[in-house]
């Protein structure tokens, strides 16, 4: 097998790891405008492998299933970026992902997951028509739904249309739970939803839901990076501008 079609493996199996290292430096980074020191970098990674060697609270016996459909439909996307697939193909699977963690929430029969579960989906509505237009705006420029399209295209999309990218930024600040769009599942209103549509997640199904999160962000930041796709490089650091602008 040669390197090339080797690669798009290792970038999914990347995407966990990346999106990890990103938490981690934006919990840094935040900590350091607060003035505080801030956990280590690869806190999340410890959060994570603690989470997994909890014995869990089963909320519903869909629970489980749920959180890997959460974290198997994310790394899909993830591969399906990898391999230069079609951008619709991509917003489908990822809305599939996001309905299994909504579903999960429902399915927990507590109040404040239910609500944070409602939050959820009302978030995803919110921001699929989004990325669907998005979508829509490349297919006109490149004439494909396709990312080799988008390569082949050879011209950045940035300079052709700026307001796509500008969008999918607004969508990135959703992915990441920032405030305002964090109502959901934020930890801040402890007297309104606890911990929101995260709730009744615990152990190693918080542990899947952290995982699928960090793949989805990563998916996220690549698919910005295609707004500059005749360049790896730049591409790449034009989606960690968008993320550091989002912290």
């Amino acid at each position: 097998m040669q390197i090339t079609e080797l690669l798009p493996v290792l970038i999914v199996l990347a995407t966990p790891f990346v999106g990890g290292i990103l938490v981690g430096i934006d919990r840094k980074l935040t900590a350091r405008m607060q003035e505080r020191m801030g956990p280590p970098l690869f806190q999340p990674f410890f959060d994570v492998l603690k989470l997994w060697g909890k014995n869990p609270m089963i909320a519903s016996q869909l629970q489980p299933i749920l959180a890997f459909g959460y974290l198997g439909f994310a790394l899909v996307s993830a591969g399906l970026v990898a391999f230069r697939q079609d951008l619709l193909l991509i917003l489908f699977v990822t809305a599939i992902a996001d309905i299994c963690l909504t579903v999960a929430a429902f399915n927990a029969k507590s109040p404040y997951s239910y609500i944070g579960g409602r939050r959820e989906f009302l978030s995803m509505l919110s921001y699929e028509p989004v990325l669907l237009l998005a979508d829509i705006a490349i297919f006109l420029v490149t004439g494909s739904f396709t990312i080799k399209g988008i390569y082949t295209y050879g011209k950045p999309l940035l300079l052709v249309i700026p307001a796509a990218l500008v969008a999918l930024q607004i969508v990135l600040v959703v992915e990441m739970k920032k405030s305002p769009f964090d109502v959901s599942g934020s930890g801040h209103a402890h007297q309104e939803l606890v911990r929101g549509v995260y709730t009744e997640f615990s152990g190693y199904t918080m542990a899947l839901v952290e995982l699928g999160h960090w793949v989805k962000m990563t998916t996220m930041l690549m698919i910005l990076s295609l707004f500059w796709a005749p360049n790896i490089l730049i591409g790449g650091a034009i989606s960690l501008a968008m993320f550091f602008m989002v912290i």
